[in-house]
């Protein structure tokens, strides 16, 4: 039986980060991980496969639409999907050897296997039982299940079964339109399939910022994507080789159907809690299948901790990193601390979509007095120069006090340029702070600072 200060269940972004920064502070510490590879559903068959099959699509709407215009002359390249499937592989292999190496630097031990917590202090996996001053159950999510509708990733897929599709289909349902279901919709609406988004709720990605809402459906629109929302999918019914998606209106009642190649449920995602023995352990759970944790992401459990997917918050590979280095360092007698207001949400979609702190929803809803500034990619210069300028950056700021409260991008580099807002609100920073700092030109941050000045006198190009 071996003996360690901690143990992580799962090795996912929360689960591998959690564990080197346990090491790095002096616990010894093992992980232990069901898959043969490291990297849990984000490295595997998540974040890392689909922003690579993003980029590779991308690439080839470039060369369709904007290369002839930049003086770059030639036949158009042909997709060979099995290349491209093999490229997307070769990315994950290189994502999850670096883990592996960064398990050997930190000496943490990998325990292959699925893991049981049959006592507290306890993990136990195959037949071996593993002692631990802490454990961390860091297992993630599943794919939510739809009623009416059987997966059999094939022809019904999930996210897994479409990173893996044996060819590029004529045509494809996507069943829900929030994060997941609008990248792989835009992924092989790209590669030239007929894609249907099908929203049960009025809106595509739900809860953020209404205008970014409406101009996100109307550029994916133009791309090409068919966008049906307020719509309940009651089933799916498939043959060999085909599936017929039903669905009814919820404003009138009217019934519809849709014939697709593949149909993908992206209907959200849910916790992966299976084989732990929490109930046994007598765990706490929420009312939505959540662990329970306090504010240092400890269970009822004596020496049990949960972090990520598996407890309240938003399903995001980044919230769980944090979570997992202020977890290392609350079980190393530290303050671990996450600030739960300054978490970036990104669509990798292009344009991309980026958004932190409140909504102008969120602020009217409270009653705050606010100020948005906002502008244009049209105006920045980098943004033209490359064929980049539709979407907009919008700043929401205090009406008192001018502290950055949030803010919304739609347009290149959004998942990137978000961070600097990020870092200002961690700050307490204002927008004049924005304004008054310096940004390179040309670049596309410069329409951060025009957003910034727009809180104040006015943005400078618009």
């Amino acid at each position: 039986m071996a003996s360690y200060d901690v143990i992580v269940i799962g090795s996912g972004p929360g689960g591998y980060v959690c564990a080197i920064r346990a090491a790095q502070l002096g616990l010894k510490t093992a992980c232990v991980e069901g898959r043969e590879t490291l990297g849990g559903t984000c490295l595997n068959i998540g974040c890392i496969p689909s922003k690579a099959l993003l980029h590779a699509s991308h690439m080839l709407h470039e060369a369709e639409h904007n290369f002839a215009a930049m003086g770059l002359k030639g036949a158009t390249p042909k997709v060979d999907w099995a290349e491209m499937l093999s490229y997307k592989d070769e990315v994950v292999s290189q994502n999850t050897k670096g883990v592996e190496f960064l398990f050997k630097k930190n000496k943490i031990d990998r325990i292959t296997g699925w893991a049981s917590i049959p006592e507290a202090g306890k993990v136990k996996v195959g037949d071996e039982v593993h002692e631990a001053k802490h454990i961390v159950i860091a297992t993630g999510s599943e794919p939510a299940a739809l009623p009416g509708v059987t997966v059999d990733e094939q022809i019904v897929v999930t996210s897994t079964g479409a990173l893996s599709l044996p060819k590029v289909p004529k045509s494809m349902v996507v069943i829900g339109g929030g994060v997941i279901g609008l990248e792989l919709g835009s992924v092989y609406c790209r590669l030239g399939t007929k894609v249907t988004v099908v929203e049960y709720l009025d809106t595509l990605i739900p809860g953020s910022d209404a205008e970014v809402q409406r101009t996100f459906a109307r550029m994916l629109k133009k791309q090409g994507l068919e966008i049906i929302t307020g719509a309940a999918v009651s089933g799916v019914e498939t043959t060999k080789t085909k599936a017929k998606v039903a669905y009814k209106m919820r404003k009138n009642g009217a019934e519809a159907t849709l014939d697709a190649d593949v149909v993908l449920v992206a209907t959200g995602r849910r916790p992966f809690t299976k084989g732990l023995g929490l109930d046994a352990l007598g765990v706490k759970m929420t009312d939505r299948g959540q662990i329970e944790t306090d504010g240092q992401w400890r269970t009822n459990v004596p020496g049990l901790y949960a972090i990520g997917d598996v407890i309240a918050g938003p399903m995001l590979a980044h919230k769980a990193e944090d979570e997992g280095m202020a977890v290392a360092e609350v079980m190393a007698g530290q303050h671990g601390h996450v600030n739960y207001g300054v978490i970036p949400g990104v669509i990798y979609t292009h344009p991309e979509v980026a958004s932190v702190g409140e909504t102008e929803e969120s602020l009217k809803a409270a009653g705050r007095a606010y100020k948005a500034g906002k502008f244009s990619f049209m105006g920045n210069g980098r943004a033209r120069a490359t064929f980049a300028a539709e979407g907009f950056v919008k700043i929401l700021a205090d009406a008192e006090t001018d502290r950055i409260l949030g803010a919304h991008i739609i347009g290149p580099s959004a998942g990137d340029l978000i961070h600097e807002i990020c870092v200002a609100m961690e700050f307490g920073a204002a927008a004049e702070d924005l304004a008054r700092t310096c940004h390179a030109h040309p670049t596309y941050s410069e329409a951060v600072r025009e957003a910034a000045l727009a809180c104040g006198d006015g943005a400078i190009h618009a």
